[in-house]
Order: structure tokens, then sequence, then C-alpha cells
């Protein structure tokens, strides 16, 4: 099936040329006549250079759930590099941003959590991978392009480099190289370890924040508190404020919003609370949630809700410990019950959880033989994928170059301004 394609607006932004684009796309790559869906990207371009034949550098957003960047200044950090050579196209992945969008409200219209099940599991990486193919096709004809993979984005290039590497000139990854052959618990169960770290250097760097974390547990412990959109605000729903710990400025983030929790009558203040809500309550993105562990599922093995299990290994993890620690990129059943946002989500994660008959992601062997020039920085610290993990991916990756660093966390790509994008490209040009 050829994508119907429209290109609805052509404008300007400081320092660049955007043109919008929309796809249609099939549900089910595996049966093209079937349902479509709508895929949204946005084409930058140096407007000096709008008329060139520039290579294009396809970004691929981490998540899995999470829309394409939006360019707020003249271009500048990564994306100012990129212009200097490249075509780019910020990709929204199907079922955010602008694709058709699959949130609490769409969710909420399917006829059982079997079927919502079913669809979910379309929006995987191998699935972004066909769109992304056929996409290619109708921009680039059968010329390849280039990738860029900032955190689960990796783990689609290497979807890509296993089953479609006939459409990739060269492939640059930033923190998110997957195991292939890897399980939910063989991350989870270095994650934890890699959490703990953080919550402790957190606290090792603002002390006065132990007591305030734990005063706001003890209040939560006590008392039914609500968070501005009626959800429960418990001790669970504080932990989960861990999730930026593994950013350049996450725990800046992190003690600033704990520095005014309580209000001039020892309550939570209502910002604290409002802030709550939006960082811990997956509006705007709910498939980051939904499809954490579904990312993992691959053949006979079944996630089973692997955070929650591998968690039990961890007793300084207990909701009562002091002091508390917080938790990452870790999603657990009651989150689909008590987020407003996730509820509808709640019975269709659950089969998501007991499925056991997916399609694979990876192709070792093809991997091991790529030919496909790849650089990909690792970040020795990283909080969400594992270093051990990506370093046993990276000797068995085919024509990949990597760089190691612990200067950066994990959005290096964006934190270091050009320089992390520079020198990816540097080392597939073979200049670094």
């Amino acid at each position: 099936m050829s994508p119907f394609h429209e290109s609805r607006r052509t404008y300007g932004l400081p320092g660049i040329a955007v043109r919008e684009h929309v796809f249609t796309v099939p549900l089910d790559h595996h049966d093209p006549t079937g349902r479509t869906t709508e895929v949204f990207a946005r084409e930058l371009v140096d407007p000096a250079r709008s008329d060139h034949p520039l290579p294009w550098l396809l970004f691929l957003q981490g998540g899995p759930g999470g829309k394409s960047p939006r360019p707020l200044r003249s271009a500048d950090g990564w994306v100012r590099r990129a212009l200097e050579t490249h075509r780019v196209l910020l990709l929204d992945q199907r079922g955010t941003g602008r694709s058709t969008p699959l949130t609490a409200r769409t969710a909420s219209g399917f006829g059982s959590a079997r079927e919502l099940a079913d669809h979910l599991a379309l929006f995987r990486a191998d699935s972004i991978v066909a769109d992304a193919e056929l996409i290619r096709r109708r921009l680039c004809g059968d010329q390849p392009w280039e990738t860029l993979g900032q955190s689960y984005g990796g783990f689609i290039t290497l979807t890509y480099l296993s089953f479609a590497p006939e459409g990739l000139r060269a492939c640059h990854i930033a923190g998110g190289l997957p195991d292939p052959t890897g399980t939910a618990d063989d991350v989870y169960g270095l994650t934890y370890h890699r959490v703990r770290e953080k919550t402790q250097a957190f606290y090792e760097r603002y002390p006065q924040d132990v007591d305030v974390v734990r005063r706001i547990a003890a209040l939560l412990r006590e008392e039914d508190v609500r968070l501005p959109d009626g959800d429960r605000f418990g001790v669970g729903r504080l932990r989960a404020l861990g999730l930026v710990l593994g950013m350049g400025d996450g725990p800046q983030r992190l003690h600033w919003l704990l520095d005014e929790a309580f209000g001039p009558d020892g309550g939570l203040s209502d910002s604290f609370r409002y802030q709550v809500a939006a960082s811990t309550g997956f509006v705007e993105n709910p498939l980051f949630a939904v499809l954490q562990e579904a990312a993992y599922g691959q053949r006979s093995h079944a996630t089973a809700w692997s955070a929650s299990r591998v968690l039990r290994r961890f007793p300084e993890f207990a909701p009562d410990a002091d002091p508390l620690l917080f938790t990452g990129e870790m999603f657990y059943p009651w989150m689909f019950r008590e987020i407003g946002a996730l509820r509808p989500f709640a019975d269709a994660v659950d089969l998501l959880a007991e499925r056991s008959d997916w399609p694979v992601l990876y192709d070792p062997e093809r991997l091991r033989a790529n030919k496909v020039p790849v650089a990909a920085v690792v970040y020795h610290d990283d909080m969400y994928v594992p270093v051990e993990l990506s370093l046993k991916t990276a000797a068995a990756l085919g024509s990949a170059k990597v760089w190691i660093t612990n200067e950066w966390e994990h959005d290096g790509i964006s934190a270091s301004g050009d320089r992390v994008l520079s020198r990816l490209l540097d080392m597939t040009t073979g200049l670094g």
C-alpha cells in the first residue's frame, strides 16, 4: 500500500523552514488493505538550503509513547547542528502528538478490554518501523535515510536494523541500546539499583529534603489527600516523582518541587499538588505508561507486571522505608486503577501483561552481521537504559562505534547543546 500523503502547511520559524506532512498508513501492516491510521511528521530545513538535495535525518523520539520535539526558538542545540547538513523529519509516532491520538478518551471508546489490548499491540517498534519505511519511500524514493534515536528511539533503531536495513544510510543512537535478547526482568533487576543510587545521591545533595519527604509521606498515610483532578495522592504517587532523577536537571527540579510542598497551614500547598498531578498524571502521554513493559515483550515471554514482581527483590524500596526511596521508569498495577488518565487502559494492560505470543522485535543474527554505520553514546550512569546491557549489545552489533561517557545523564542529546550529535555524526562519517 502506498501511503496517501498531504502537505498541510509550509511556514517559517526563526532560522527554520517548516513543512507539515500527514501520512495515511495501515493500522496493521500485516493487513495492508484493512483499517488505517494517520501519522504526522514535521519537516525542518535551513531556509538557505531548502532547495538543496540534502540527506534526511529521521528523529525517533524516546518513550514509548512520546511525541516529537516542538521547536521553540530559532534553531539551536542538536537541531541547529543537524540542519547544517540534513533535512530533519520530526515524527509523531503512531498514537502520539498530532498522529491519530490514542488517549484516555479514545481508549474509553473501545468495546472491550481485549479489543483495546489488540489495538495497543499495534503501537510497538515493529509498527513504527513499518510506518517509517512507507514514509521514507514517499519522501525519498529508493534513497536510504539516516536516523537519530533518543532513548526508546534507539530501541526502534535496532528493530529497523533488524528488519529493514536497506532503508538506512547511517544510525545515531543516544542513550538507547537495548539488549535484543533481554527481558523486562533483566532491565528492572538493574534499574532498581540505579534508582536507589540516584535517590541516595539526591538526599546527599539536598539533606533537608529527607525530612520533607518524610513529612509528606506521613501526611499521605494519615489522610485521604486528593490532587486537583480528583486522583488520590498516596505514597506510591509521591515515590513516582523520582522518574526525573535520571535527567541532568532532574534532582534540581525535584528539589524545587519539594521546596514548596507545604502551605502556611501545614497542609500540602495547592501549587505542589497541581505539579504532582501534572508530572505523574500521564494525561499527555498515557502510552508511555501503557506500553512501557509491552516494549520488551517477545515470543512466548509474558512480561507479567515485571516491575512489580522484581520490586520484591529490593526490600529497601518498602513504602514505609525511612528514608523513602523514589521509583523511576517503573509502572505498577495500582497506577492503572488510581490515575485517571490511565484508568481506561487498566484491563487492557492486564491482558498485555499476560500476553505470550508477541512478535519478535529484533533479529540478533542480522544485527551481528549489520553493515549500516551505527554511532551510539552510552551514558555510564543511565537510570533508564542499563549500561551493562547497552555494552553487551554494542559488542554484538556489527559496524557499530560506541562512546561511553558520564559527562551527561540520559538527556545528553539536548542537555549538551550540539556536542553529542556532532560527535555521533563524526563517528558515522569516520571523523570521530
